[in-house]
């Protein structure tokens, strides 16, 4: 009898060991002992500053827009093309050098400005060289969409392109298939690039503090990386019952090998 007592409490030590517990797949909790529903946080994040590679839409309107179609994408090369590729195709990619290269203008270089920057800049040159006050030149520049990969314990793994001008952590992984069971969500790991080099920056999604991390936006060309749980390398399973029939397996296994060699 001793030695079934031991085996049941070895299996349910590896049970208990093995199972992923509830508290590691819940996102957002209150870890120091607040109980509240509603959360204030004061968010923290600055304006994005174009970085190499990045794709910008620029747009001219003006009184006389004959005279500014030149400036702006025709759009019409494929009228088959995704959103994504038309941003791409018909958008204006920052080179090594921090340029992009306009019509008429030529080359302006935008690396670490704003978008706002970015318009005010176009609009002064095209008033200061092309056109008069009269004309009402009106300059606008976005994102052409917000480009950032999730690899690892994700459900879909792969580039992403979202046509938003802001996208949280959370958003990003959703667009993704969020994360697997299997997936570590008290450190994920967002890498980002600088003008000096890329920065890893860690995560805990667990905790509703995430919030307030600089790093709860993403910026174009993040690589959010969602390493597994050690249940997983284990291969015992991810809940309780499946741990029970894999190691009830095993049990099995053993007390069918046992009694064939004693009896050999």
């Amino acid at each position: 009898m001793k030695r079934i007592y031991a085996v049941l409490l070895l299996v349910l030590l590896l049970i208990g060991t093995s199972c992923i517990p509830q508290k590691d797949l819940l996102y957002l909790q209150h870890k120091e002992g607040a109980t509240d529903s509603i959360a204030q946080f004061t968010e923290v994040q600055k304006p994005y500053r174009v970085q190499i590679n990045d794709i910008l839409n620029v747009q001219v309107k003006s009184v006389d827009q004959d005279a500014v179609n030149i400036l702006n994408p025709s759009g019409d090369a494929n009228l088959n093309a995704s959103s994504q590729e038309r941003a791409y195709f018909d958008g204006f990619t920052v080179d090594l050098h921090g340029n992009i290269r306009i019509p008429v203008l030529g080359k302006i270089n935008v690396l670490g400005y704003t978008v706002e920057e970015i318009q005010n800049k176009i609009e002064t040159q095209l008033l200061e060289q092309e056109f008069k006050e009269t004309a009402r030149i009106f300059v606008t520049v976005k994102l052409a969409g917000l480009r950032y990969v999730a690899t690892g314990e994700v459900g879909s793994p792969g580039t992403n392109v979202m046509f938003q001008d802001r996208v949280n952590i959370l958003e990003a992984l959703a667009n993704v298939g969020d994360i697997s069971i299997t997936g570590n969500r008290k450190d994920v790991l967002v890498i980002r690039q600088y003008p000096q080099g890329q920065q890893i920056h860690h995560l805990d999604l667990t905790d509703i503090a995430v919030m307030q991390s600089p790093y709860y936006y993403i910026q174009p060309n993040d690589m959010i990386y969602v390493k597994p749980l050690k249940q997983k390398s284990w291969g015992t399973g991810t809940t309780g019952r499946e741990t029970f029939t894999t190691i009830a397996s095993i049990i099995g296994l053993l007390a069918t090998t046992t009694i064939i060699l004693t009896r050999l």
